[in-house]
C-alpha cells in the first residue's frame, strides 16, 4: 500500500529521523519527500510504501507518536491515490519542459496570486516553489513544467512585463542551465 505524510511542527533536529524510523519500523520504505521550513515551521511531505494496510487515522498515530514525536505534531494520512480528474481524463504527467522562475522586489500582496494565475491560465504546472520576504524584499523562485507549445520567448516577455507592473525583476531559465550555472563547485 503506498500511501502520502504530511507533519507540520514547530522545527527543531529529529523530526525526519522520528518520521523514517516510524516507516522503517512498519516495514515501510520511503519513494520520495520534500522538507522545508518556514518562519520556524517545518513542513515535511512523503509518500511511502507499506507491506500492510492501515486506515489513514492509524498510520497518522504510528508515526506521530514513533520516537517521542509527540501531540505537537500535526500529521495528516492518505492513501497515495492519483484520481482522474472531473473529465474522467487519466491523469498523467505533464509533457513539457521544466524551467526555473525566479521573480525579486519590493514587496507587496499579490505576488503569489499574480504570478501563480498567470501560470495556471496558461496551462504551466508549479512543480515547487519558494517564496521569503526578508525586510521590504520578497524573493520567490519556482520550477516549471512548461508545455511544449508555448513559445518560450514570448513567455518570458510576458512574465517580465507582469513583473514590471509590481516593480520585479522577473528571470526564466531552463533547469539544466539553472542547475549548471548555480552548482557548487567541490575543491578537488
Amino acid at each position: 500500500m503506498q500511501y502520502v505524510i504530511s507533519v507540520m511542527s514547530c522545527d527543531h533536529p529529529g523530526i525526519i529521523a522520528g518520521v523514517s524510523s516510524a516507516v522503517y519500523r512498519l516495514g515501510g520504505n520511503i519513494n520520495s519527500c520534500s522538507q522545508t521550513v518556514l518562519g520556524g515551521y517545518f513542513t515535511f511531505i512523503t509518500i511511502i510504501d507499506l507491506p500492510k494496510h492501515y486506515t489513514s487515522e492509524e498510520l497518522a498515530k504510528e508515526i506521530q507518536f514513533s520516537e517521542g514525536l509527540g501531540m505537537d505534531y500535526r500529521v495528516i494520512v492518505q492513501p497515495y491515490e492519483l484520481k482522474p480528474s472531473e473529465s474522467e481524463k487519466p491523469m498523467t504527467k505533464p509533457a513539457g519542459e521544466t524551467f526555473v522562475i525566479t521573480a525579486f522586489g519590493k514587496d507587496q500582496p499579490g505576488i503569489v496570486k499574480e504570478f501563480s494565475r498567470y501560470l495556471a491560465d496558461h496551462d504551466i504546472n508549479i512543480t515547487d516553489l519558494y517564496g521569503d520576504r526578508n525586510g521590504d524584499e520578497f524573493v520567490l523562485i519556482g520550477q516549471l513544467t512548461i508545455p511544449a507549445n508555448i513559445n518560450i520567448g514570448n513567455l518570458l516577455d510576458d512574465l517580465e512585463e507582469t513583473g514590471k507592473e509590481f516593480g520585479f525583476t522577473v528571470k526564466l531559465q531552463h533547469n539544466n542551465i539553472f542547475v549548471a550555472t548555480n552548482q557548487l563547485r567541490l575543491a578537488e
